[in-house]
């Protein structure tokens, strides 16, 4: 445990906290009087706490969400065996029985918010008893209601109604409750946010890495946006203006690298990972890679010293749509997509996109220390403006949709009414956002799922060489795509087996 703890030190890292460090003091202890008796205890605690969110970002989200949409598919490869619980999400028809399903996807995510939820009500259980510096309990607890929140805030839009945990389970039987309402469970995530701003310090007085003021209202205020509480929303984020942070002065400057431009002024919060041996690494940008592609096709791309060959199936492949949803002169694209020939391919124009902006040089193969962007400022100054026009505000709304248009290289909008500046600013999230796992959620929360997932699934249907597909035989659409498209994931199968009520 020493060596974390001085990698944590040295790094200032929030997010070193691993597995190893429940092994030390197993997690069945958490809520033990023995463990949590100082500062030290709950700051390790609430790193512990962090740690999901490196295998959330790196393997589920992006899964769940933006290939769960119109902006990435998966590239088909017909030597390759069985990928059903991938391309279930892409194609719209997981599995369901009884209001449950198989998907190892959606079960992963689940355990991994819980888990969130697990480590962050030990802490908030205990925290009031202990006494330590006033200052740094409340940053810890602060950072734990944070934290809850945000696992809350994943499980009510995947899922709608969900069980509510706020206390912790020392029983098998209180594991086991009954599902809230989708209403219960945004009044218990804003209860905590509203209760997590004023304890948590603003983002200049923050450990990199940790959450701050600036990032419980940004939270807030998508909370707010997606039960269309308009004005809440104006008010929680407009403090966030003042904070300090900015837009890069490019587009491609707003992500982090491998080692460098981490936490940058942009970034509200993101998911910290280190390169090596640690087992802070993450390997996402590998997994979006469209296969098979050689060594040597993938090395310029990530600039490793030892590229291997990559088999399999390609994920998270920038589709025909998304790349026409630029305008043209969107100095966005370029940075926001790459191409790639794969000599390999079966299909006859071998080149692929693939997803650039997350593509950044490092050392190892399949070892990348690139951060994960949950919140940037640039869609600090989109939500202002959707907040803004949705209150009958759109000329007030034009100049933070303007402010992110112009670093992109776009002349100001055009739209002048309430309808015209909703629809540009529903367009500029898509593109300025893309590939950051918000598109799904867009698409649920203005009631847009049968406008664009419907066509779109009748679009890969009918041309599915546009899509990736080789010219194949067999290699088309499976006969389920596209017939399960509902708002929200059936729960898992192997937690409904412990669970009376679902």
């Amino acid at each position: 445990m020493k060596k974390y703890i001085l990698a944590f030190l040295v790094s200032t890292i929030a997010l070193t906290g691993c597995d190893d460090f429940l092994t030390v003091v197993p997690e069945t202890q958490l809520s033990s009087a023995t463990f949590f008796k100082n500062q030290t205890d709950f700051e390790q605690a609430v790193n512990a706490a962090y740690v999901p969110l490196r295998t959330i970002t790196n393997d589920r989200s992006w899964l769940l969400s933006e290939m769960h949409s119109d902006n990435t598919y998966y590239a088909r490869n017909v030597l390759f065996g069985a990928t059903d619980n991938q391309e279930d999400l892409a194609d719209f028809s997981v599995p369901e029985s009884n209001g449950t399903t198989a998907n190892t996807h959606v079960l992963n995510q689940w355990r991994q918010d819980y888990l969130i939820i697990s480590r962050t009500n030990q802490i908030l259980s205990l925290i009031d008893d202990v006494d330590f510096d006033a200052a740094a309990k409340a940053n810890v607890k602060g950072q734990a209601l944070f934290l809850r929140a945000y696992a809350y805030f994943e499980l009510v839009r995947y899922f709608g109604s969900v069980p509510l945990h706020l206390t912790p389970v020392a029983t098998r039987e209180e594991a086991a409750l009954p599902l809230a309402t989708e209403a219960e469970i945004y009044t218990q995530i804003e209860q905590d946010l509203v209760a997590a701003v004023p304890l948590l310090p603003k983002k200049a007085n923050q450990e990199p890495g940790r959450a701050t003021e600036g990032a419980a209202r940004t939270l807030l205020a998508n909370v707010y946006i997606h039960q269309k509480k308009w004005s809440a929303a104006e008010q929680i984020l407009s403090p966030v203006l003042t904070h300090g942070y900015q837009l890069m002065p490019s587009y491609e400057m707003a992500f982090p690298g491998n080692t460098s431009n981490k936490n940058n002024m942009e970034s509200v919060f993101e998911v910290q990972f280190i390169e090596g041996a640690a087992g802070l690494n993450g390997n996402f940008i590998y997994q979006f890679m469209p296969r098979p592609i050689s060594a040597a096709e993938l090395q310029p791309i990530m600039g490793t010293s030892n590229p291997q060959n990559i088999d399999g199936e390609g994920n998270n492949i920038p589709t025909p749509d998304i790349i026409a949803a630029y305008e043209a002169g969107d100095l966005r694209k370029e940075a926001s997509i790459g191409n790639v020939f794969l000599a390999g391919s079966f299909r006859d124009d071998k080149n692929y996109p693939y997803i650039k902006k997350h593509a950044k040089h490092h050392s190892q193969h399949n070892n990348t220390g690139t951060n994960w962007v949950i919140y940037r400022y640039a869609e600090v100054l989109l939500f202002m403006a959707e907040a803004l026009n949705e209150q009958g505000k759109p000329g007030e709304a034009a100049p933070y949709l303007n402010d992110v248009r112009e670093r992109a290289g776009l002349l100001p909008t055009t739209a002048t009414s309430q309808a015209e500046m909703r629809e540009a600013i529903f367009k500029e999230r898509r593109v300025e956002l893309a590939f950051e796992n918000k598109r799904w959620f867009d698409i649920v929360r203005t009631d847009r799922i049968e406008e664009i997932i419907v066509p779109y699934g009748q679009r890969i249907i009918a041309n599915p060489l546009d899509y990736y597909y080789p010219p194949i035989a067999g290699a088309v659409p499976r006969s389920n795509a596209f017939t399960n498209i509902k708002k929200f994931y059936a729960y898992p199968a192997a937690e409904s087996d412990l669970s009376p009520y679902f």
